[in-house]
């Protein structure tokens, strides 16, 4: 031990510091591996692993769930500050949002196949370019009116809809305390029961999105642990990357994105950044793109994943597929997903 220390008391400043870079590069080339296969540590945040692999697998999130082969039921939500936080947020399994107005509002369409909220809403009016996002999962689609194209497409039964204006004290309630229109709610089971009594097909279409448990390969250049998305305040989002639960975690103008039914914060496991273009239509109105194709960015794992969308123009039904920059349909991590839709 004594000779260990004589050595180390005779070496120069210069071997001292190379012996130290030395050390410091073994470290950071463990740290890159490490971090390039998941940290060593495998995450399971989707509850009782063992209950959920005994249930089919919906083809919306990639997991086991008693709802998985039940036709989705898509829901119209506001974005006013005045309706956060919104009723049945968290629950969804896919989320459309984007902006509605020259002014930059926006609008949300949730859709539900694995939860059953006990309460939905605010439901909003249907916009028309969520109607073919709506078909391409084969949803039923709940909205409260609708601007005038939207109307008179989904009154022509373009897709399977649920108008609350039709059934505003059936299917659909207004509460009090509330000022209108911010006032209109429903739940699952009135929406569910709805869909029977329409006599609409109950089958389930959607054909999914391809789903790996491998984790993203990553370097320095694709690391993403925030997101953000400028939409006008103050609809702007931000999502931050939990890495011990593997998730997104939303934030809206600044504030965590809760539940009003249960308190939970909105959690994603998958975000899609969705880049189109649009045009003003009114002073209170735009049509944004949501066929045809565009880039995007796809975040899970904590990486960023650049490719396009697509969506078949000449196919209401078509499916929104999500490719990688080699023309590869995206694997995507099972869990929830969120598309945010930007115009450039």
């Amino acid at each position: 031990m004594r000779g260990i220390i004589k050595k180390l008391s005779e070496l120069t400043i210069n071997q001292v510091l190379i012996i130290g870079g030395a050390i410091a590069f073994i470290f950071i080339v463990a740290f890159f591996v490490w971090w390039q296969k998941g940290g060593g540590i495998e995450i399971n945040n989707n509850g009782d692993s063992d209950t959920i692999s005994n249930l089919p697998k919906s083809l919306i999130t990639g997991l086991g769930c008693e709802g998985a082969e039940n036709r989705p039921i898509a829901v119209m939500l506001a974005s006013d500050p005045i309706t956060r936080p919104l009723s049945g947020i968290s629950q969804a399994d896919i989320v459309f949002e984007m902006p509605v107005t020259p002014s930059g509002l926006t609008r949300i369409m949730a859709v539900y196949q694995c939860e059953s909220p006990d309460e939905i809403g605010s439901v909003r009016s249907a916009r028309e370019d969520f109607i073919p996002l709506a078909a391409s999962l084969g949803t039923v689609f709940a909205h409260w009116g609708g601007e005038t194209e939207a109307l008179e497409k989904l009154d022509g039964h373009i897709i399977d809809n649920i108008d609350a204006m039709r059934y505003e004290t059936v299917y659909f309630y207004r509460k009090s305390g509330i000022p209108q229109p911010h006032n209109g709610f429903t739940d699952f089971e009135r929406l569910e029961k709805a869909t029977k009594d329409l006599k609409y097909d109950q089958k389930n279409t959607f054909t999914g999105y391809p789903r790996s448990n491998q984790d993203s390969p990553k370097n320095i250049l694709n690391l993403a642990d925030t997101i953000s998305i400028n939409y006008e305040p103050p609809f702007n989002i931000s999502w931050l990357y939990k890495k011990d639960e593997n998730t997104y975690a939303r934030i809206r103008g600044g504030s965590p994105e809760t539940d009003k039914n249960n308190g939970v914060q909105a959690l994603a496991s998958v975000v899609i950044v969705m880049k189109t273009t649009s045009r003003p239509i009114s002073k209170d109105y735009q049509s944004v793109i949501a066929i045809g194709k565009g880039n995007a960015d796809i975040y899970q794992n904590g990486v960023r994943i650049s490719g396009q969308w697509s969506k078949d123009p000449s196919r209401l039904d078509s499916k929104l597929f999500f490719y990688d920059t080699n023309g590869k349909e995206i694997e995507f991590t099972p869990g929830k997903i969120w598309v945010e839709i930007v115009t450039e």
